[in-house]
């Protein structure tokens, strides 16, 4: 049983159950003047002045229950439950005055039983008020109960006041009649509450799913089994273009494909193709989305699927902020994002398609592209200069005509695939069109630079050519283009892959020979001019591979500083070099080669040091030798290190000086104790006067500056004759004085002295031997 108390009763029921009290004056107006024109006629017919005053009595209630019922219903409906409440006291008030008028006239005239018109009048207005309380009253309990009391227990009274048997129980029978009349009214009252209630209830949930259906952040229609609208959303009208929902109920859902197709959004085909495709879902129960592209730019994403109670819902989401953002997702993982080119992966993927595709026989070629010295922009301009170098070199690819496809693989590197090659002779002509296409002046941030290029090219037929494969082929005839002096291309050849992989097996080889101490050390001698004798050595580092015999140091000393081992060969020869040293007679020093990279590395004293330690060798026994390309790598870092290296008493040699920069600073700001003139200068002493004068020259400029000299390269006698005379350096080495020996060679060796023979030969003996 639903609770229908006023104090149960919630505000949304009970505020309109107090309006209905109000709804209705005309049937009140009409019940006032029956019930007055009734009394005034008992009036009449009995000439009693007690139904005079009852009469003018309800009268007065009439017209002021009228008036406040009329003064109420100007006034808009009560909003809060304390209003309401206010206005159903007032109804009560006067509604009770009004059935206490009623109860009086049928008192009195029951009781006095004047006449039988009189008690007849009197029952007939209770019966029929009684009939109108439940159906006017229902929305107040109280004033069905104050009405059912003030018209019960006055006619009830009246009957038993008569005093007879019959009387009295007619008095009593009335009062179960009208109290089910009351019952009646609740009953009445609970089946309006119930069904307000759910009506309450029902309008709720309709506003919520109203209020869903709109706040939706996409479109949705629902259909009806023969396939028309009855059910849309605002966002729905608003994405195909309708202005209100209710001009979609009703329609199909491909006539509002095609109002969209006649607004230009899409084509009419493909209007139609949606349309089926949405059927086809429905009648298959597949819930498949579909993408519209709409002609302004925007996406729609739509989807149907079968509902309950017989609806089919069909949704529609404006997706275009997600398209366009997965777009670029898709971009960015396909293209180059500075130079707008495919990327590796994407390139490959393009080449796939175009390989598949033509005649399986005709040539296709590659073209890696390299920027030469493009390292140095970066360097000296910074990054952002560089990349906008890259831009410009990719926008002048973009120009190259014909069926090419262009990428950025990364850094400067670039590659051009070309899908039909008439012949290899016309790989001449595609690597000048490239290099016409992109070299070049070019202004980049104000300021100008010249696009130059190496290009490696690979040919072959399109049934051959593995992506992969050519790609390196490519590289290794670029890498032959740069070796050879960059600026130029090159087409691939099998030598390339053979010396490719032979250069490969020399760094593998390498590492595991520089891992299991596989190198060895040998040491050419340095000799005193003045006294013909070994006052030092040189240590060499060599490499006797256990397949291909002896590899020369100028093959692979590049290849150790190519893959980063050349300092561990350093501090190889340099614990070798002390540790033999330490063996000779205390007049015969070494000297070790360091290379720049050994300079940058922090502990390289510390090494040093540590192999004087270990050894045992004298500080002043050792030199170490540095080239100027190493100085001039990090002038002041390596200074520093140089210094501390002269501090604990080691010697500086400045190496093959002469054959890089030559900067004089060097020799005046840097700790350095001794140079080595490179054979460059030796080569032509002894025909070329002018090349005597230049050496002689720069011994005297080093002797001035307090510095030792080493003259290298000494390979005839003639050599040394020539030079012996005018320039007479410190040292002289040279295979004159003979070749590298180990360190037991340089030990016996150690007394020897070379001296000058008859018509220019040259030999050694001992010291001691008195020959």
């Amino acid at each position: 049983m639903i609770d229908s108390k006023p104090d149960k009763v919630s505000d949304d029921i009970y505020l309109p159950f107090v309006e209905t009290l109000f709804r209705d004056g005309f049937t009140l107006a009409i019940g006032i003047f029956a019930q007055s024109a009734l009394i005034t006629l008992v009036w009449l017919n009995t000439d009693n002045p007690a139904y005079l005053a009852v009469l003018v009595c309800l009268l007065l209630v009439g017209i002021v229950r009228l008036v406040n019922m009329r003064k109420i219903n100007a006034h808009p409906p009560a909003t809060t439950r304390a209003g309401a409440r206010k206005r159903e006291n007032y109804y009560i008030i006067f509604g009770a005055m009004h059935g206490a008028a009623l109860g009086c006239f049928s008192l009195v005239a029951i009781y006095s039983a004047e006449n039988s018109f009189s008690e007849t009048a009197a029952v007939c207005i209770a019966l029929a008020t009684a009939t109108g309380i439940a159906g006017r009253n229902y929305g107040s309990p109280r004033m069905v109960n104050i009405l059912v009391i003030a018209l019960t227990l006055p006619m009830a009274l009246g009957f038993i006041l008569r005093g007879d048997f019959f009387h009295v129980a007619l008095g009593l029978l009335s009062i179960p009649f009208l109290l089910a009349i009351r019952r009646y009214a609740t009953t009445v009252r609970e089946v309006l509450f119930a069904a307000i209630s759910q009506q309450s209830r029902a309008n709720g949930l309709a506003e919520r799913f109203n209020r869903a259906l709109n706040t939706m952040s996409h479109g949705l229609i629902m259909l009806s089994r023969d396939g028309r609208v009855v059910v849309a959303n605002g966002q729905a009208a608003k994405m195909l273009g309708m202005p209100s929902v209710e001009s979609l109920l009703g329609r199909t859902s491909g006539s509002l494909l095609r109002r969209i197709a006649a607004a230009g959004l899409i084509d009419r085909d493909e209007s139609e193709q949606v349309s089926a495709q949405l059927t086809k879902n429905l009648r298959e129960g597949i819930d498949r989305k579909i993408t519209i592209s709409l002609s302004d730019g925007r996406y729609f994403e739509t989807s149907a699927r079968q509902g309950r109670d017989r609806l089919d819902v069909i949704t529609f989401e404006d997706v275009t902020q997600r398209v366009l953002a997965e777009e670029r997702i898709r971009a960015m993982a396909r293209y180059d994002d500075l130079t707008g080119l495919p990327n590796r992966h994407y390139f490959h993927e393009l080449l796939e398609v175009k390989l598949a595709e033509g005649n399986p026989q005709r040539l296709c070629a590659l073209l890696v592209i390299d920027l030469d010295d493009f390292k140095s922009v970066n360097d000296k301009f910074g990054h952002p200069v560089g990349d906008g170098l890259l831009y410009e070199v990719a926008k002048r690819m973009a120009s190259i005509k014909g069926d090419v496809t262009c990428s950025r693989f990364g850094g400067d590197e670039f590659m051009i695939f070309y899908n039909d090659v008439k012949d290899l002779e016309q790989l001449s002509e595609i690597a000048q069109n490239t290099f016409a296409a992109i070299e070049g002046k070019a202004f980049v941030a104000g300021n100008e630079f010249h696009i130059k290029l190496s290009i490696g090219i690979v040919c072959c037929a399109a049934s051959t050519f593995d992506i992969d494969t050519m790609t390196v082929k490519a590289d290794l005839a670029l890498h032959v283009a740069k070796t050879n002096g960059k600026a130029r291309w090159q087409v691939f050849e099998p030598r390339i892959d053979d010396a490719f992989r032979t250069r490969q097996r020399l760094i593998e080889d390498l590492r595991v020979a520089v891992d299991q101490c596989g190198l060895s050390v040998v040491y050419q001698p340095i000799i005193s001019a003045d006294t013909m004798r070994v006052v030092s050595c040189e240590a060499l580092c060599r490499w006797h591979h256990p397949e291909l015999g002896v590899i020369s140091p100028s093959i692979f000393i590049p290849l150790a500083e190519e893959i980063g081992m050349i300092s561990a060969i350093s501090r190889f020869v340099l614990r070798t070099a002390t540790a033999e040293c330490a063996k000779w007679p205390e007049w015969i020093g070494v000297s070790v080669n360091l290379s720049a990279k050994d300079f940058r590395e922090d502990d390289i004293v510390e090494t040093v040091m540590d192999a004087l330690a270990n050894s045992g060798l004298c500080a002043n026994r050792l030199d170490v030798e540095v080239t100027e390309t190493a100085l001039l790598d990090d002038k002041l870092g390596a200074a520093a290190k140089l210094l501390v290296l002269q501090s604990k008493g080691v010697h500086i040699a400045l190496d093959d000086f002469g054959t890089g920069y030559s900067a004089l600073s060097y020799l005046h700001k840097l700790p350095i104790d001794k140079i080595k003139v490179d054979r460059s200068f030796v080569s032509d002493i002894a025909t070329s006067e002018h090349s005597l004068k230049l050496i002689t020259g720069i011994i005297g400029l080093c002797h001035s500056l307090g510095k030792t000299v080493t003259v290298e390269g000494i390979e005839t006698f003639d050599q040394l004759a020539a030079l012996l005379p005018a320039g007479r350096p410190e040292t002289l080495q040279g295979f004159l004085f003979g070749s590298a020996l180990t360190g037991n060679g340089i030990k016996t060796m150690s007394n020897a002295v070379w001296h000058f023979g008859q018509k220019g030969s040259i030999g050694s003996k001992s010291a001691n031997s008195g020959q």
